[in-house]
């Protein structure tokens, strides 16, 4: 099935049907449903697929249904999601609370048996912290979401050292034992850990455009670097304004993504148009975030 795509460099010449490459570096963007899109794919094709998929909580992108119909609707679109995988690949869902009449229910643990039953391993569950969202009157705020990490096997791509953090002791040594002396931390930094804070893309965020709840893309670039290679296809299944297309072309992947909201692909599309400029604005990678008990917020 022939998809509109969108060829940044070359939008006037000949577009290729879904299934063929793209150059690196020239995204391919669709306006068209993505099991429509994924259908004429070939499989094992993307070595990340990354993504978050409407909460089924009502915004003006999604109509809301049961819960019980939009996990149904979830499986397809993971089923054909593991098609597509690179053997050494992965996958990474992200997805915050379903509320149904003030209670919350985890939408990860809802899809943990989906993704089990099609034979992937769970890596980790990453909490996304943030700091701003909307004030609740009957429980806590919330101020997290859950990035679950899924591979095929155990052999799979995992870069380390290429999103290492600063160590809190960068200097520190064993004072006793064989290693006595020696650096007791890793000199490149220390993994991240399992726990991540970046702001969400609110008004004063230099990513934001109209879409009410899109990725930062340094959350992504994170994934990129750790689990891609530079030549790596990266696929957005629910594209959104194009934050996973713009992580994965800063760093030399190839990006595949498709959105059923016109407006939001036209968005994605000015996004990359600006990233080839070099006009994008993109918060950076490890930025510390703002506190205001810290002079200039501790930037």
């Amino acid at each position: 099935m022939q998809a509109p795509l969108f060829a940044v460099e070359e939008p006037q010449a000949p577009r290729p049907s879904v299934g063929v490459s793209a150059p690196l570096g020239t995204p391919v963007l669709a306006c068209q449903d993505n099991l429509a899109f994924m259908e004429g794919l070939p499989d094992g094709q993307f070595k990340l697929i990354v993504t978050s998929p409407p909460y089924n909580i009502g915004k003006d992108y999604e109509a809301k249904t049961s819960l019980t119909a939009w996990l149904e609707g979830q499986k397809r679109v993971i089923a054909e999601c593991v098609r597509l995988l690179h053997p050494q690949g992965s996958i990474c869902w992200q997805v915050g609370n379903y509320v149904r009449k003030r209670e919350i229910i985890p939408l990860d643990v809802v899809l943990h048996p989906v993704f089990a039953e099609l034979g992937l391993k769970l890596r980790n569950r990453i909490i996304w912290h943030f700091g701003h969202g909307l004030h609740c009157a009957k429980r806590l705020s919330g101020r997290y979401e859950t990035i679950n990490w899924w591979t095929l096997g155990d052999d799979y791509t995992w870069n380390l050292d290429a999103i290492r953090v600063p160590s809190k002791y960068p200097g520190k040594r064993h004072f006793k034992g064989p290693n006595i002396g020696k650096l007791s931390g890793n000199p490149k930094g220390k993994n991240p850990s399992d726990v991540w804070t970046f702001p969400n893309v609110k008004n004063n965020h230099p990513e934001k455009t109209a879409h009410p709840c899109q990725f930062p893309v340094e959350l992504v670039e994170r994934l990129v670097l750790a689990m891609t290679e530079e030549g790596d296809a990266v696929f957005d299944p629910y594209m959104g304004v194009g934050s996973s297309i713009i992580a994965a072309l800063k760093h030399g992947r190839a990006a595949w993504g498709c959105d059923l909201m016109p407006e939001y692909v036209e968005t994605a599309r000015d996004r990359v148009r600006q990233l080839r400029a070099g006009t994008l604005r993109t918060r950076p990678m490890n930025k510390p975030v703002y506190d205001p008990s810290l002079p200039n917020g501790g930037h």
